[in-house]
């Protein structure tokens, strides 16, 4: 029997293994990184150890530290949760060989999968269809599109969509690259891209007797950065002679192997043909158990740590094989709430989460690796949270999560929160036709127009100022006297800046010209009337966050915005260049294509910046000559830094100035 268990991860996964664990009465063990120090995960394990450092291959991949911090512990068994260790066979056998137990597959199995080439030829051998490999030097147009995938790993790292045959040989390298620095091995291999599919996978739990456990299907098709976003179970509009069939190709693919513990079988999906391919099986938890959990009754966690101390769970006649195999109940979604900007092609978020609140409600479930006060750091995914609606059937399961996203207080880090509601309340998606490309063209949704909110932002902001004034706090915000022009606050609004005119009179702010009237303001809390409408809005003003102006955050029935105020007067030494490359977020520069005095072309690739497990690369805003490039790989730079500036040459600004 386990009596203290380590899980050699971090975040949300390992907040949600050892919530099994104090259910079962088995003492946590936790490691942290010094950026996740603070993380409450750390504070919920009944010890952590401090893993010095904070790139992934000097603390949460180094398996000499997390078996030294299992030593030191006295834990008996070791959980990889998902990612980094999770897949490593020989990481597997060094816990093993350590004298510990080790919670997963066998280290032969992961290995025989751990390879997606490899896992491919014994799925053909065991009869389940998968798509055919293709060489780069033997691809032709006739086989457009293609997928470069790494080998190694997942979560959409190392994976490139190609659909002209000149940019293959680039997406190799890239892909080649980012499965490397992602997963220690950049072997990639290129197939068939199949447009418009779905990705739809399978649960099994294998014991030691030989027995597959299969708990139904998720459907996990949409996806940004081929990262999945949104996850249900029972998959949507799929037959049931579809699902039934993939049911027992994911049995005789774990059977093939003689798969131990959890694992899930993945297939793509092409709805036209009802036809469907392997795709890969991952050797671990998925990060989307939790839809499965809810739609049948089990604690996947529970059913790892038992297969791990060799009892039997899968359905049986013998005696002492675990119950929680139910008929299914019900639909299960759930959504991946990531510090990541839609509108900015997903560009990660870093920073301190100053408010994260979700509100308790029946039917959700929240697994979150992070809380109010939280920093959420460049190091590691951007994932922050899942949250889970079950419910009777899959509308309400969409309608409840969709209001209890809307209703959450997000702040201090830009989220794919608003995007999430609107997927949920989409009418294509409420019908169940889901795809792959499904977010495709929906990268800039927002939930309302942020005119109420800002308007909200100046009453709070006004109110603020008069409480703080040292004299003379009984006179109205903005007053004058004689009132001869309207006063003006001026926010940035996803980086563009909108101005709001203003009067202070005896009853408050007033707004000129506009349908919104202050009904009342309160600490935290402004109501408005908007049309002869009445609602009313939580406003948080942030003063710590940006020296010299404030952040302000405002959550209602309409949505959530975040204004940055844009300062009256602006520091010449803040100003830069005209033709400056900002750095888009915090990052590692991981490579420098061109040089100072280089000549470059609009669009060209300049540098490739590295955050939070992605690659992101840097072009050139216009034609012209590298005059300033101040960073070298390896170099650690902030968001808004200065990376390189491009000056337009003198022929090309004559011609556009029509000189």
């Amino acid at each position: 029997m386990i009596q203290r268990l380590l899980v050699a991860n971090r975040g949300e996964i390992a907040s949600r293994v050892f919530a099994t664990c104090r259910r079962l009465g088995i003492e946590t063990m936790a490691v942290h990184s010094d950026a996740d120090a603070a993380l409450p995960y750390v504070r919920e394990a009944d010890a952590a150890v401090r893993l010095p450092g904070n790139a992934p291959a000097d603390t949460y991949l180094d398996i000499d530290r997390i078996l030294d911090a299992a030593k030191r512990t006295g834990a008996d068994a070791i959980h990889p949760g998902y990612g980094f260790l999770s897949e490593n066979a020989e990481f597997a056998r060094a816990v093993i060989g350590a004298g510990r137990t080790w919670v997963g597959p066998d280290p032969e199995s992961i290995e025989q999968m751990g390879s997606k080439v490899r896992a491919k030829e014994l799925m053909q051998d065991a009869g389940v269809p998968v798509l055919p490999n293709l060489s780069p030097e033997d691809a032709t147009e006739d086989d457009l599109p293609l997928l470069v995938k790494a080998s190694a790993g997942g979560g959409g790292r190392g994976m490139r969509i190609v659909t002209d045959l000149a940019e293959l040989a680039g997406a190799v390298e890239t892909a080649r690259a980012e499965a490397e620095s992602a997963f220690g091995d950049g072997t990639v291999f290129v197939e068939p891209y199949v447009e418009r599919s779905r990705h739809v996978e399978v649960q099994v739990v294998g014991d030691r007797s030989g027995d597959v456990l299969v708990l139904g299907e998720r459907d996990c098709s949409l996806q940004r950065r081929h990262q999945k976003v949104v996850e249900e179970s029972p998959a949507p509009d799929l037959a049931t002679e579809v699902a039934d069939a993939m049911h027992d190709a994911a049995r005789a693919a774990a059977a093939a192997i003689g798969y131990v513990g959890a694992g899930t079988v993945e297939f793509l999906y092409d709805p036209e043909r009802e036809r469907f391919f392997f795709l890969e099986m991952n050797t671990r938890l998925q990060v989307e158990h939790p839809v499965t959990e809810l739609v049948h009754g089990v604690d996947l966690v529970e059913l790892q740590l038992a297969v791990a101390e060799g009892r039997v769970v899968c359905p049986s006649e013998r005696s002492g094989a675990l119950s929680g195999t139910r008929p299914p109940e019900g639909h299960a979604i759930e959504v991946r709430l990531y510090a990541e900007d839609p509108a900015a092609d997903y560009q990660p978020q870093s920073g301190t989460l100053t408010t994260f609140e979700i509100p308790d409600e029946d039917g959700i479930r929240v697994d979150a690796g992070y809380a109010s006060g939280s920093e959420v750091s460049t190091h590691y995914d951007a994932m922050l949270a899942k949250v889970i609606s079950h419910a009777s059937t899959r509308a309400e399961a969409a309608r409840a999560l969709a209001r209890t996203l809307a209703r959450a207080r997000i702040h201090g880090v830009t989220t794919n929160r608003d995007q999430l509601v609107a997927v949920l309340r989409d009418e294509e998606f409420l019908t169940g036709r889901v795809h792959t490309g499904f977010l495709e063209g929906r990268t800039g949704e927002k939930l309302t127009d942020p005119g109420w909110a800002l308007r909200a932002a100046v009453a709070a902001v006004a109110a603020d100022e008069r409480e703080r004034r040292g004299v003379q706090r009984g006179i109205p915000s903005g007053w004058r006297n004689v009132a001869s022009q309207p006063q003006e606050m001026t926010f940035e609004v996803d980086g563009e800046p909108q101005s709001v005119a203003w009067l202070g009179d005896r009853d408050g702010v007033v707004f000129p010209d506009s349908d919104t009237r202050v009904l009342a303001v309160e600490p935290g809390l402004v109501t408005l009337e908007i049309d002869g409408i009445r609602t009313s809005a939580n406003v948080l003003i942030d003063t710590s966050s940006l020296p010299g102006a404030r952040e302000i955050h405002v959550d209602g029935p309409l949505g959530y915005v975040r204004l940055r105020e844009v300062p009256r007067f602006v520091d010449p030494a803040d100003a830069v260049a005209s033709g400056s490359l900002l750095a888009p977020m915090p990052g590692t520069v991981i490579s420098v294509a061109v040089e100072q005095g280089e000549s470059v072309g609009a669009g060209q690739t300049v540098l490739v910046l590295e955050a939070m497990k992605m690659q992101h690369t840097v072009t050139a805003p216009q034609a012209g000559v590298i005059t300033e490039i101040d960073v070298r790989p390896g170099a650690q730079v902030a968001a808004g830094e200065v990376l390189a500036v491009v000056e337009e040459t003198g022929a090309e600004v004559r011609a556009e100035r029509g000189g």
